[in-house]
């Protein structure tokens, strides 16, 4: 219940005009069940601070090998995505939106988007749908109109309509809009080791021949759009904004 709680309070939080917001991963008051706090750590990684903090230990190994294990997996994929998260970050931080956003922001004319309250958009082209249920290893997730993207099956997804979505290795369900291009970088130790000079950008487009994504280098400071093309079975990134600063590896989902 707590955990549903923060993701209505930050919907609502994040229309107020804040970007940014945190939460206690497992709840603050009492050491979590290795399952929910499991579970919340999916949910933590997909906000822009995530923090395992509250009632101890938190520690990941106290809980067990079993747990230490999703819980690395679920941290690496968040240092993963850094790249997407900073540059949304900036847009968010540019435009005024929030990162955690009510699906209803983005697709405004569709009736059902405004009745969700336990699924959100992070950033412009992932939605993240928490497990909230004890034990829960899927859900029914809905799907703004659109084409939607299984994030860790590779699954395709018709949306405007409710789905049943498992989730994959980490214990949430994710899926990527239609026509976006992820940047990725390797897993590493500390985000001050994250090498911005290797990107991996990501794509997740059956319709169409075009992809776009946003990028932000650290050093620079400066949003840019990126336009992929389709050629052949692959995609090329046409005009790099990045000017040679950065190796680009272009793989799909």
């Amino acid at each position: 219940g707590g955990m549903a709680a923060e993701i209505r309070a930050g919907i609502s939080f994040g229309l107020c005009g804040f970007s940014f917001w945190s939460h206690d991963v497992g709840g603050f008051t009492d050491v979590p069940e290795p399952d929910l706090y499991a579970r919340w750590l999916g949910f933590g990684v997909f906000t822009s601070h995530t923090r395992c903090h509250g009632q101890p230990p938190r520690e990941p190994w106290e809980f067990g090998k079993e747990f230490t294990d999703v819980f690395r997996r679920t941290v690496e994929l968040k240092y993963r995505l850094m790249p997407y998260v900073y540059a949304q970050a900036a847009d968010c931080a540019e435009r005024g939106l929030p990162m955690v956003r009510g699906l209803f922001v983005e697709y405004p004319n569709d009736p059902t988007s405004w009745q969700v309250e336990d699924e959100y958009l992070f950033g412009r082209d992932l939605l993240v749908a928490p497990l909230l249920e004890d034990g829960a290893r899927a859900r029914r997730v809905y799907l703004p109109p659109g084409t939607w993207h299984d994030f860790a099956s590779g699954a395709t997804h018709e949306g405007g309509r409710w789905h049943e979505v498992a989730a994959g290795e980490v214990p949430v369900v994710v899926l990527v809009r239609d026509g976006a291009a992820l940047p990725m970088a390797e897993v590493v130790r500390s985000t001050d080791d994250l090498d911005w000079g290797r990107l991996t950008l990501r794509v997740f487009a059956v319709h169409g021949r075009e992809a776009t994504g946003l990028v932000c280098l650290p050093d620079e400071g400066t949003l840019h759009e990126l336009h992929l093309t389709k050629e052949g079975d692959g995609w090329k990134l046409r005009d790099d904004p990045a000017a040679g600063r950065v190796t680009w590896t272009v793989a799909g989902p």
